[in-house]
C-alpha cells in the first residue's frame, strides 16, 4: 500500500475543494496529508457493527414530534415586550451580512 496519493487525486480533490495546489510542495505535503486522512476513515469503516444509525444519537430513545396546532396570534404590542429594539412597527435586528 502507497503512503501518499497521486498527483492527479489530490489535484482532483483540490479541485473538488476549490483550492489552488500549484506549489509542488504544498502538492505533495497534500499527497501524505490525505493519504493519512483517508487511511483513518478506513479504520473507521473496518469497526464492527459500524453503520449510520449508530452514530445518529448518543441516547436510546427515540425523539417524537408534537402535532402543529393552530392558536391564536399574539398581539404586536406583546410581542414588541420581547424585542429588544422596536422602531415604529418594525423590530430591530442587527447586520448579519456586510456589502
Amino acid at each position: 500500500m502507497e503512503d501518499k496519493l497521486s498527483e492527479e487525486e489530490v489535484k482532483h480533490v483540490a479541485r473538488l475543494a476549490r483550492i489552488s495546489v500549484s506549489d509542488p510542495k504544498t502538492l505533495e505535503k497534500y499527497q501524505y496529508q490525505l493519504k493519512k486522512l483517508l487511511d483513518e476513515i478506513d479504520k473507521i469503516k473496518e469497526v464492527k457493527n459500524y453503520d449510520d444509525e449508530f452514530l445518529i444519537a448518543p441516547v436510546d430513545h427515540d425523539a417524537k414530534a408534537t402535532d402543529d396546532e393552530a392558536s391564536g396570534m399574539i398581539s404586536f404590542q406583546d410581542m414588541k415586550k420581547n424585542a429588544p429594539q422596536t422602531k415604529g412597527n418594525f423590530v430591530e435586528v442587527p447586520v448579519m451580512i456586510r456589502e
